[in-house]
């Protein structure tokens, strides 16, 4: 999908469209509607730097006992 948002628009709102994507991506993660890897791309950013806009911004990551699981069974898999 393509969604377009005028230059003029922008310019008035005083923000490019890089920080519109970012405040987009950090508004759908902060309401679970994307993960982190999701919004992460959204943003155009690593992981590792979203997460860092995301403690700037003082946002918890959505870290659950499902997401641990999957995580002790992928240090399993790798005989860690």
């Amino acid at each position: 999908m393509v969604f377009e948002i005028s230059d003029h628009l922008l310019k008035n709102a005083k923000i490019s469209s890089e920080e519109l994507l970012l405040e987009i991506a950090v508004m759908l993660f902060q309401k679970e509607r994307m993960t982190l890897a999701q919004a992460s791309q959204l943003a155009g950013l690593h992981q590792m730097q979203f997460q860092k806009e995301l403690g700037k911004r003082k946002i918890q990551i959505h870290y659950d006992i499902i997401d641990l699981e999957r995580d002790l069974d992928t240090i399993k898999e790798m005989k860690l």
